[in-house]
């Protein structure tokens, strides 16, 4: 049912769908979809977690090839690399965002995601001391955790509006490597 669902958010948007359009798309009777969710918004939230762990997990297995340490240049290069830019996820995502902006309860939850998510990725900048000094603008790992979500946010509008996908990696992993680095290495 998330698959139907994630093609009918992205198709017309949150706010525009039914959950007959979700069952027929899936499907499904209303009855199976009850029984699963209770509402639109667990759905909604339940197929943004769903993405969202998708992502969180292509970022840490990228990250967990580098062993003890940390090459922040060679780690950029692979989460770029794997990292989902989908146009559909982003629209969806974006619907989710604003959805969040307007219920306080989803704000929290989404709020707790994002907030782990730049945990888990400061506790690999961490590992960077050492071998690679992240910029001292930055401040520390948790500062340049802020900032990789940022950029990733900042590309990621941009990719909506220009469906650029090869763009926005590109842009994402130059982006990165001169946040993280002291900007000195050349783009691939």
């Amino acid at each position: 049912m998330l698959d139907a669902a994630f093609a009918v958010f992205a198709a017309k948007g949150f706010g525009r769908v039914s959950i007959e359009e979700v069952c027929e798309a899936a499907g499904f009777s209303r009855g199976a979809f009850y029984s699963n969710f209770a509402t639109l918004d667990e759905l909604f939230f339940a197929l943004y977690q769903d993405r969202a762990d998708l992502i969180a997990s292509q970022v840490a297995d990228a990250l967990g090839q580098d062993g003890p340490d940390l090459d922040v240049p060679a780690s950029v290069d692979r989460v770029t690399e794997v990292l989902l830019l989908d146009v559909d996820w982003l629209l969806v995502k974006t619907d989710f965002l604003v959805h969040a902006a307007r219920d306080p309860a989803v704000a929290r939850a989404l709020l707790d995601h994002r907030a782990r998510l730049r945990q888990a990725i400061a506790d690999r900048l961490f590992r960077a001391r050492g071998h690679t000094e992240l910029p001292a603008v930055l401040g520390d790992a948790d500062g340049a955790a802020h900032a990789v979500v940022a950029a990733y946010d900042g590309v990621t509008t941009q990719l909506l509006l220009d469906r650029d996908v090869e763009a926005a990696r590109a842009w994402l992993k130059q982006l990165l490597t001169a946040l993280l680095t002291d900007g000195g290495a050349a783009p691939v």
